[in-house]
């Protein structure tokens, strides 16, 4: 069992988008539950639901934000766009691992590419939209 501290929510992740900022904080919850899950060595099915869960969620914030980016004729929208089909190819990636049971040596890596991409997408990306007047 490893304990990784998984996303602690940050000012800096801020994009002054109400509607964002609360998916933002709900998804960081999802995300912290499945690295609990990956932590705790629970049943690899419940990790699988817990990610799929997570790839639901995230394909509907994704769809959120990429209308907002499109209604304000977003200059960075295809680099965004790109990143988020990233992150689902992922996600899918890992619950394919997990599905077919290889997953034990990987977690680390696992949660390490998550928490990784959230930080870096919300810090960088997603703080952006607020500046370029989405969402005002």
């Amino acid at each position: 069992m490893n304990d990784h501290p998984g996303i602690e929510w940050r000012d800096e992740f801020t994009t002054g988008i109400a509607s964002v900022d609360q998916e933002h904080k709900m998804l960081v919850e999802m995300v912290n539950n499945v690295i609990r899950l990956m932590d705790h060595d629970e049943d690899h099915e419940a990790v699988i639901d817990a990610l799929g869960d997570v790839n639901a969620k995230v394909s509907a914030h994704f769809a959120l934000e990429e209308l907002l980016m499109r209604k304000a004729s977003y200059a960075a929208f295809e680099p965004h766009k790109e990143d988020h089909e990233n992150l689902l190819d992922e996600i899918r990636d890992i619950m394919d691992a997990f599905e077919a049971g290889d997953y034990s040596q990987r977690r680390s890596e696992f949660v390490s590419h998550l928490t990784t991409w959230f930080v870096t997408h919300f810090s960088t990306m997603d703080a952006k939209l607020h500046h370029a007047g989405i969402g005002n």
